[in-house]
Formats: C-alpha cells, sequence, structure tokens
C-alpha cells in the first residue's frame, strides 16, 4: 500500500481509539478524523461527498432524516404511550417478558421495513415502558438493537446491506426469503435465549409497579386522534412505497423525506419545535464516519484488504465461503456494515461468477456476516448508531463498550450457527 493508505488507516484507527475509549465524545472524534483525511488530501471535495463510492451514503442520511421527523410528529399523538401500556400489561408488568415482546416485534418489523426506522418507531416506545417498570432502559434498547439486525437480514430490504447484495448479485426479494427466513426464525429464538442469560436474569420485578400499569387504560393515552389518523394516512404510505420500489421507482431515501415532510406540513404543528427532536448529532456522526471510510476506499485500503482474503482461498469453495463469511463479520464490525458491502460487492460478483469458488453461497455468506457481523459493536450498523444518538439525547447514555460486550457475544453465537447452517446447506446438500 502507499504512504497515503497507510496516514488514512492511522487517521482512522486513531479515530476508532477515541470512539471506543471514549476519550472525546464520539461525534467529536469522527467529524475530527472526517475533518484530517480532507485536509491533508487523503480524500477530497468530489469524493467526500458526490461519490457514490468513497462519499457520503446521502441516500441514508435523508432516509434517517425522513423517518426522525416522522417518529418528530408522530410522539406527540400519543401512540407510543399507547403501546407501551400495551406491551407492559400483555407481559403483565414482568420486565423479561416485556423485554420478549420488544424483541419480536422489533426483528418482524425489521424484516418487513428496515432496521434503522424500526428502531426509530420502537425507541420511544422502550423508554415509556422502562420509566413505567423502573428497570434501566439500556438492556432492552441494545436487545432491540441486536433483534433489529438479526431480523432485518431476513429480506431484502430489512437491512440496507442486502439491498446492495441483491442489485450486484442479481437476487429477488424472494430469494432472501428461501435462503435465508427459515434460519433467521431459528437465530431469533437463540437469540431471545441469550438476551435472557445476558440481561434477564438482573431484572428485577415491581408488583406494586405492575399493579399500576394493570389498572391503566391504553386508549387514555392517545392526546390527538386527527394527528393519528394523518400519521397513520402517511406512515403506511411510506412503508408501501419502500416495498414497491421496484414498481414506483423512487428511492426510499426520497420517500422518506417527502413523507417527512409532507407529515410536517399537514400536522399544524410549529415546526422549529418538531426539528428539535431530529438525531442531528447521529446524522453528523454518520456524516463524518462515511467520510473517512470513504478515505479508506479511495486509497485502496478496504480492497486491499478484502482482494487479500479472498485471494487466500480462491478455487477452494468451502474456505472462500467461511472467510467471506467470518471477515465480512470482522470488518463490518470495525467500518460498518453499509460502506464495507458496496466496496466487497464488486469483488464477490466477479468471485461468484468464478467456477469452482461457491458461486451464489458467497452472496449469502456476505449477507449473514455483514448483518450478523453489524452487531458487534456499538458502530457495527447504522441502527446502533441511532439507538446510541437516541440514548444518549434522553440522557441514558449507552457506553460503546456496554454495548459491545454484549454485541460480541451475540455475534460469536449466531457466527458459529450460521457456519454450520451455509455448510450444510450449500456443500454437504447441495
Amino acid at each position: 500500500m502507499s504512504a497515503t493508505a497507510w496516514l488514512a488507516v492511522a487517521i482512522f484507527a486513531g479515530a476508532y481509539l477515541l470512539i471506543v475509549t471514549e476519550w472525546v465524545h464520539r461525534l467529536a472524534a469522527a467529524l475530527g478524523g472526517a475533518a484530517l483525511m480532507l485536509a491533508l488530501g487523503i480524500t477530497n471535495g468530489e469524493h467526500a461527498f458526490f461519490s457514490p463510492e468513497s462519499g457520503i451514503d446521502w441516500n441514508v442520511i435523508f432516509l434517517l432524516l425522513g423517518m426522525m421527523l416522522i417518529v418528530a410528529v408522530v410522539k406527540r399523538t400519543g401512540v407510543f404511550e399507547y403501546l407501551a401500556i400495551w406491551a407492559a400489561k400483555r407481559a403483565r408488568g414482568r420486565p423479561f417478558r416485556v423485554m420478549v415482546i420488544l424483541i419480536l416485534v422489533t426483528a418482524i418489523a425489521s424484516a418487513a421495513l428496515d432496521n434503522v426506522t424500526t428502531i426509530l418507531l420502537i425507541a420511544p416506545v422502550t423508554f415509556l415502558v422502562c420509566d413505567r417498570l423502573a428497570v434501566p432502559v439500556a438492556p432492552f434498547l441494545i436487545a432491540e438493537v441486536m433483534a433489529s439486525n438479526i431480523g432485518g437480514t431476513a429480506t431484502l430490504i430489512g437491512d440496507p446491506p442486502n439491498i446492495i447484495i441483491a442489485s450486484r448479485g442479481g437476487l429477488t426479494f424472494n430469494d432472501f426469503l428461501v435462503h435465508l427466513a427459515p434460519f433467521i426464525a431459528v437465530l431469533l429464538a437463540v437469540f431471545v435465549g441469550a438476551c435472557w442469560w445476558l440481561f434477564g436474569r438482573k431484572l428485577r420485578y415491581d408488583p406494586v409497579r405492575a399493579a399500576k400499569i394493570m389498572a391503566l387504560r391504553e386508549r387514555d393515552a392517545i392526546r390527538d386522534k386527527r394527528l393519528l389518523i394523518l400519521s397513520a394516512v402517511v406512515l403506511t404510505a411510506v412503508l408501501a412505497a419502500f416495498g414497491l420500489h421496484t414498481v414506483v421507482h423512487l428511492e426510499p431515501a426520497v420517500v422518506a423525506i417527502v413523507g417527512g415532510l409532507l407529515l410536517l406540513g399537514v400536522s399544524r404543528l410549529d415546526a422549529g419545535d418538531v426539528v428539535k427532536d431530529v438525531e442531528w448529532p447521529t446524522l453528523a456522526f454518520f456524516a463524518g464516519l462515511f467520510v473517512m471510510v470513504g478515505g479508506l476506499v479511495a486509497t485502496g485500503v478496504i480492497d486491499h484488504v478484502s482482494k487479500a482474503a479472498v485471494g487466500a482461498v480462491e478455487g477452494r469453495a468451502l474456505p472462500a465461503t467461511m472467510v467471506m463469511l467470518w471477515g465480512s463479520a470482522g470488518l463490518s464490525a470495525i467500518v460498518d456494515n453499509i460502506p464495507y458491502v458496496a466496496t466487497m460487492a464488486p469483488i464477490v460478483a466477479t468471485l461468484a461468477a468464478t467456477p469452482g469458488t461457491g458461486g451464489k453461497v458467497l452472496w449469502w455468506a456476505l449477507a449473514l456476516g455483514a448483518d450478523l457481523g453489524g452487531n458487534a459493536t456499538a458502530i457495527g450498523a447504522s441502527a446502533n448508531v441511532v439507538a446510541l444518538g437516541i440514548a444518549e439525547r434522553n440522557g441514558r447514555a449507552i457506553s460503546f463498550w456496554q454495548f459491545t460486550r454484549a454485541g460480541l457475544v451475540v455475534t460469536a453465537v449466531t457466527l458459529l450457527l450460521a457456519t454450520p447452517y451455509l455448510w450444510l446447506r450449500y456443500f454437504v446438500f447441495a
């Protein structure tokens, strides 16, 4: 690699170290690293702001912004309080039962929508139900984020990397349902058990608070029925447009921002008050992270690492598949799975078309590795970053290591199950 490439690695590693150790705020670390890469010419304005390969992914930024606007309006209807009371009553006030309900709702919703949108919708409910039960919010949010990343793996639209994989690999929505969805259902069951071991044993049941919750009426939480109906119509239209992406030919980011602005316009709310609820620090963190990763892409670092990994096993299908699975998980945990998959997809396309390297199984290994590997660290996937930003904004900050300690365990367990799944399905019983 060139000297510029090594400098890019040093800057990224330094910023990552600051994020991990929390010596400075993660936003300052990400933006500082991005500024250094721009100032030193490692990347430039053309690459950072306009390149789809090595720049800020504006589709992700505006998708998040649009959904944040929708959530900011919806929260004013009282529906999140309604859902919090409903979930707590169904679980009869027992914290781990509530966690299981929220995990299942999050995973299923993430498969139908996408993991970031689901976290934006479920997080406000989580804060309210945890306040009602007087339990810490961190275990619930961490469990929901991981459930969203696992559930989102099941479908083409569930996790942003899957959209990239489907586009490059010529895969359909049904391909994901056939090849990944059944296995993800098994992983979800295992994950619920892991959550009991990681979090459930520490949650305390308060019979007094449980009795108070059972006495509540969900309907009393709704404050603005007109706005609730408008929000439901707009949100339904947005989600339908997401699902009909190939028919309407509108990017999810366009759909989200149009929906957010439309709902803001018809809500009659004060726009200045609503936009205060947007997670601006989270959006800025993503921008900084994209610029830094873009520097690694522009200097050939990620391409060099990826080619070295697959070059070592080229011509041997099973080793290639396992390197793709575990290597993708490791790299996605460090650089965020969206830019990683965008960089890796052309290489996988070439390998999949080469006889003796595994064919389409490499796409499933890439999807499982990138999506499940995103659970490993606090910045491994978009949903993780969004959830931590929401927690911090609400005064319940979750540290990098608090998330990552649990994330590493869950990632190891899910990858250990994915390994025999790929081997048995595509090599033993193929």
